[in-house]
């Protein structure tokens, strides 16, 4: 059964926040979202323009769609949040990153982190950041963060320059 990361106890001192990350579908999910209220939005206004036979009621099957896409983004941000999925627990000494089951991917402690590399990239259709935090005597951990300013990407960077890390 999955446990909690609070409850894990793991050594990393004061917890400073807990944070939604992704991954490559998640960047994808992202695309697709804004790629279907993008067609939506256009085939409404072209509706609207146009006035064919059954308006109407292709207007309400294009607003359900809509109303669809945020109701079912909404839904997985709170049954993330709830359930610890895609998680980055950010703690003074150190930062837990959850999976998509809720359990532990891994654990880093700034003392063995070598090197950050980040990588941003902003769009009408998508806007992420990925940080990479090479370590010594583990593999390199890579995760995504959605959003313009995710506040994780100034936490992070402000806990990594704290602990010597450029």
């Amino acid at each position: 059964m999955r446990q909690r990361v609070d409850r894990l106890g793991f050594d990393l001192g004061k917890k400073l926040g807990n944070y939604p990350i992704a991954g490559v579908g998640g960047g994808l999910a992202q695309l697709t979202r804004r790629i279907v209220v993008a067609v939506a939005v256009v085939f409404l206004g072209s509706l609207v323009i146009r006035r064919p036979p059954a308006a109407f009621t292709k207007g309400a099957v294009m607003v359900g769609v809509l109303l669809a896409v945020f109701g079912l983004t909404l839904a997985w941000r709170r049954a993330t949040a709830r359930l610890g999925i895609n998680r980055c627990h950010l703690y003074a000494d150190g930062f837990v990153v959850t999976n998509l089951l809720g359990g532990v991917r891994d654990v880093v402690a700034w003392n063995r982190v070598t090197a950050l590399n980040r990588i941003e990239a902003q769009s009408l259709l998508m806007s992420f950041h990925r940080l990479e935090f090479a370590r010594r005597g583990s593999g390199d951990l890579g995760f995504v963060i959605l959003g313009l300013r995710p506040a994780l990407v100034e936490a992070l960077l402000t806990q990594a320059a704290k602990n010597g890390i450029h």
